[in-house]
């Protein structure tokens, strides 16, 4: 899974008509996609008022202004049609101010991280400061929207004429009017008025839980330095300590000597690779403690915030935040989500004890004794196991992955699927934030411009040091005879940068491309009528749907052979290697699934039904990590304090599993025996990627497949069909047994 920002705003006081209905990323609008093909400088984006700090204030300005207007029209009850197309224009107008001004407020340090480096050239005092003046101002009229009667009114009005509208419409009438009560506005105003402060304390509590894992990422000092790897040894600081030798030509005398050690910073990253590479197990360890145990403040952050949304979603009328997060996904009940994940479990939990038990026994050969295998022992053994089994050598299967030709094969890849290609487009003066990046434009010979993408994929110090995409337009229709493209930004941080032939990616840095290639193709091809619905904006937990689906494209061999190359020699990267890179990614494939189970267990219940004698989060960790893993739970840590996922994602993190099930299935049933034809792509555009969130989810998947075979009706929600994934895991065991349940059931 890469890490790719989820939900980014989902929890915080944002008004309906800007509401992000997707999983996927923070969303900015823009109003117009303006190069200057004469060389002439312009702001970022286009934007000429993004010139210059104080071309900010302009740039509120101007969204207030206009947004405004459509109010007025709006509360004056035109006709339903008017009154959507209005609400979409206001969200239009509103989103990119608002992400620019408000987003390093409202979505934590992480988020700040990734617009601070996209801004660098602008991020002076002085545009700080004016930053946030137009932050005050907008937010201020953020609340305004939030709670004008007039608007809820003008769109439970176009919900009531649903009937004169196109179904893209009612949809977004309905929408619309379900977000407006999830800001309570329905209520009483004693009622609205604590839901507004509950709203902020949510948003601070958010902001807080951030602020603390940046500050407070732990460390361990590790002697000697010997310990710790030599390819290790950048991700550490050098630290000294005195020590006691014998001096020289004296039998009797002593002098203090320094002795080097390294100081490792427990970051997730760093962590990882330490946990991966250490020899030692000592220090594998020690790093393991320290970073799943800080920051130790967040465990009194969560406690306030899973208490603080639970009320919320009382005062709105459910049982838990959990049923109120959850109502307009397809799931639709924490039960039916419930139900899915135990499924899920049942599935796997033969294999990942098979890998378990595996994984020791290795651990034993090795080591020779009969001890336990312990949570940090893990991605130790595993990469071990893979490079023994498959005698991989990462910097082989890296030599076939120059970044050049994997932005090559992303071109195939679009060439072949839709008949389209990417041709690139001069930047402006002042229009792109760095030199290393790359813009493209989406062409179809029948159809002109399909959108713009940016790529911003190499590293560099003091950026977002994930990978992420970015819809920075979406699209839409203006009008009969005008329509938005759509424009999104690819941020990653691989070594090396455009001007050099040393960046190179592991596998799993090009399967993170191609995953991040598929949320920017579900926003390029979108073709909505409203923005609201464009792209990635679908319902939470349909959207990682396609980028998991692309993941497979980076897996297959027909799809590698058409653009891995050696760097040196052009040699087509081997079939052999590959299906040693594929035997590796299956080895302990029920392990991960296994995990990922845990995490969306926790997620349930901690924003589920809170019995009396509500336990700590701690206690609730240990447990399901006893019931439904083989893995032990360490005394005293908590790695749910860096669990960020639970901010963003509040009871919604099933949905990766959602969308590995749906993507293995359009995988098999779609792709599998033809994955570049023409066909095959013609069917994910037209039956998927084009429709964005403006069909009913369930539908568009159905249609997508054929029929059935895809997603379960269960208990008034939507499921996904397991049977692809469990074939795909070779879980042939589970496979009989559902097959026998299906049967019995006809019976």
């Amino acid at each position: 899974m890469s890490t790719v920002i989820r939900r980014a705003l989902s929890g915080l006081l944002i008004p309906p008509i800007l509401r992000n209905h997707s999983s996927v990323l923070v969303r900015i609008r823009t109003y117009s996609q303006e190069t200057s093909h004469d060389g002439a400088p312009t702001g970022l984006y286009g934007f000429q008022h993004l010139k210059s700090p104080r071309g900010f204030q302009r740039f509120v300005d101007e969204a207030i202004e206009r947004s405004t207007e459509l109010v007025a029209y709006i509360c004056g009850m035109p006709s339903a049609a008017e009154i959507i197309r209005a609400m979409d224009e206001i969200s239009d107008k509103l989103w990119i101010p608002q992400s620019f001004v408000g987003i390093l407020i409202l979505t934590g340090p992480y988020l700040s991280d990734v617009f601070f480096s996209l801004f660098q050239p602008f991020l002076t005092k002085e545009f700080v400061e004016e930053a946030n003046k137009a932050s005050m101002r907008i937010n201020d009229y953020l609340h305004y929207l939030n709670t004008n009667c007039g608007l809820y009114d003008a769109v439970k009005k176009a919900e009531d004429e649903g009937h004169l509208l196109t179904k893209e419409a009612q949809r977004a009438a309905s929408y619309l009017r379900f977000d407006f009560e999830k800001g309570g506005i329905h209520l009483s105003g004693e009622k609205l008025e604590k839901v507004n402060e509950l709203n902020t304390e949510i948003s601070q509590l958010c902001q807080e839980f951030g602020q603390n894992m940046a500050v407070d990422m732990g460390s361990v000092d590790v002697f000697p330095a010997t310990r710790i790897p030599k390819h290790l040894h950048r991700l550490c600081k050098p630290i000294y300590r005195s020590t006691l030798g014998m001096s020289m030509g004296s039998s009797n005398s002593t002098s203090n000597m320094k002795e080097k050690g390294f100081q490792i910073i427990t970051d997730p990253a760093t962590l990882s690779s330490v946990l991966q590479c250490a020899a030692d197990e000592e220090v594998r360890k020690m790093a393991y403690i320290e970073g799943n145990s800080v920051p130790h403040a967040n465990l009194g952050v969560l406690d306030k915030l899973i208490a603080v949304r639970h009320e919320l979603a009382q005062i709105i009328g459910c049982a838990s935040y959990a049923e109120f997060a959850l109502k307009q996904n397809m799931a639709s009940s924490p039960a039916v989500v419930m139900s899915f994940l135990l499924e899920m479990s049942e599935m796997v939990r033969d294999k990942a004890d098979k890998e378990f038990n595996a994984i020791r026994n290795f651990k034993r050969q090795k080591s020779g004794q009969c001890v336990d295998l312990e949570p940090w022992d893990e991605s130790y053994y595993t990469a071990m196991m893979k490079s023994s089994m498959y005698d991989l050598d990462s910097s082989v299967v890296a030599s076939y992955f120059p970044l050049p030709r994997c932005i090559e094969g992303l071109k195939i890849l679009v060439q072949s699927l839709f008949g389209a290609t990417f041709h690139s487009v001069p930047l402006s003066p002042g229009e792109s934030w760095h030199s290393d990046i790359l813009k493209m434009t989406l062409h179809h010979p029948d159809e002109g411009d399909l959108g713009y993408l940016y790529l911003d994929l190499y590293a560099r110090e003091g950026k977002y040091p994930g990978c992420a995409h970015f819809a920075i337009k979406g699209a839409r229709r203006i009008s009969n005879t005008e329509y938005q493209l759509p424009v999104v930004a690819l941020i990653c941080n691989f070594s090396g940068s455009h001007n050099s032939s040393l960046a190179r990616l592991n596998h799993f840095e090009v399967e993170t491309l191609f995953h991040e290639f598929g949320h920017a193709l579900h926003s390029l091809l979108s073709r909505t009528e409203c923005q609201h619905f464009s792209g990635t904006r679908v319902a939470l937990d349909l959207a990682e749907t396609p980028s998991n689906l692309f993941e497979y494209y980076a897996c297959d061999y027909r799809v590698l052979k058409t653009f891995a190359r050696h760097y040196s020699t052009g040699e087509t990267i081997p079939e052999k290697l590959v299906e040693s890179m594929q035997g590796a990614k299956k080895m302990f494939a029920a392990t991960e699934l296994q995990r990922q189970i845990f995490y969306a267990l926790i997620d349930q219940t901690l924003f589920g039904d809170r019995p009396a004698g509500q336990r700590d989060t701690s206690s609730v960790v240990t447990d399901l990590k006893s019931q439904y893993t083989s893995w032990r739970h360490v005394e005293g840590t908590h790695w749910q304090t860096r669990f960020s996922h639970l901010l963003n994602y509040g009871a919604g993190y099933y949905s990766y599993l959602y969308a590995k099930c749906f993507a293995a299935t359009i995988w098999q049933k779609l792709c599998q025996d033809d994955p570049l034809s023409l066909t095959t792509g013609t069917a994910l555009r037209k039956k998927f990627l084009q429709h964005g969130g403006a069909k009913d989810p369930s539908e568009m998947l159905n249609d997508l497949v054929g029929g059935g075979g895809i997603v379960r009706n269960y208990n008034g929600g939507i499921v996904p069909d397991t049977a692809s994934l469990a074939d795909e895991m070779g879980l042939v065991d589970y496979n009989m047994k559902l097959m026998e349940g299906k049967r019995e059931k006809h019976v």
